[in-house]
């Protein structure tokens, strides 16, 4: 991690919820990966709230709970990486004229075994690609998306803009990533 991103006053609130034990044991500090991540996104992209007015959830769990979360979620009975729940929806902020993300920005939820899998098959450390899953659901909940081939690209640059300061190389770099 980059020394340049520091916990301070001025940093949002980051809960992590360890459902399941393996994170600890395979990711040194993986609390703190989280939060370097979620401080990182934040005060990279700029928001008309003060950082240390939002509070992101995220819960490191296993495949068996993300799949749940998926499947009552959003139709789709398998696992997957991250999930994220943005606690307003972009579309309604807009609708109301809010200024920017409420305070509780939402929840994140990631699948230890098929992030896993993913950093052996893209040749990533865990560390690395817990970091770009989270820089990614993060970006979500600020109102960043990904269906269109421009928000997508416009995306991919931020993440990687966010990860470089961080210390980690472009995920996108290589072939097989894991979030095209």
């Amino acid at each position: 991690m980059n020394p340049s991103v520091t916990v301070d006053d001025a940093v949002p609130d980051v809960d992590v919820l360890i459902e399941t034990e393996r994170w600890r044991d395979v990711v040194p500090d993986v609390e703190t990966i989280c939060r370097a991540a979620v401080i990182a996104t934040i005060t990279h992209v700029e928001t008309a709230r003060p950082p240390q007015d939002m509070h992101v959830c995220i819960l490191l769990a296993d495949d068996a709970c993300l799949r749940d979360l998926n499947h009552r979620f959003r139709g789709v009975d398998r696992p997957t990486n991250v999930l994220s729940f943005p606690a307003v929806e972009p579309d309604l902020l807009a609708a109301i004229g809010a200024d920017g993300p409420p305070p509780d920005l939402g929840d994140i939820a990631i699948a230890f075994e098929t992030m896993a899998a993913e950093a052996k098959c893209d040749g990533k450390s865990l560390a690395d690609h817990l970091s770009h899953l989270v820089v990614h659901a993060t970006l979500h909940l600020l109102g960043h998306d990904h269906g269109m081939e421009a928000e997508a690209a416009a995306m991919e640059a931020l993440e990687t803009r966010i990860l470089a300061q961080m210390g980690v190389a472009d995920p996108y770099a290589e072939p097989g990533n894991s979030l095209q």
